[in-house]
């Protein structure tokens, strides 16, 4: 696949990750670099662009294979979280069910570690 050459193309990439993004861990943070892309008057592409470009095709064929709920056995909730970001994995048994990821509001970025994963 060629890389988008204006907006219009790169929106029609993106739709793809974005309706598969609870397949990829991390799509929010692996994407920025394409989505900030989209903002008006902003599309330049780069290098920064071309493996993120890269990175996502990578990720549509190889994503996790997400495993259904069984009641019957614990849950486990993994989360990272970084200055303005935060990710958590559902998991039973190792086998991720969900991946969640965001960003924080700016009120939340001034928050301790632990309480801005309790915002999640």
């Amino acid at each position: 696949m060629a890389y988008p050459t204006n907006v219009k193309q790169l929106r029609g990439f993106l739709g793809l990750p974005e309706y598969y993004r609870k397949f990829i861990r991390g799509y929010r943070l692996i994407s920025r670099p394409l989505t900030d892309l989209v903002k008006k008057d902003n599309f330049n592409w780069s290098e920064a662009a071309e493996q993120t470009f890269k990175e996502l095709k990578i990720a549509l064929t190889s994503a996790h294979v997400l495993a259904l709920p069984n009641y019957s056995l614990p849950f486990v909730v993994e989360t990272d979280i970084s200055g303005t970001r935060i990710g958590t994995v559902l998991m039973h048994n190792d086998h991720p069910i969900a991946f969640i990821s965001k960003g924080l509001a700016p009120g939340h970025v001034i928050l301790s570690v632990y309480e801005r994963e309790f915002w999640l």
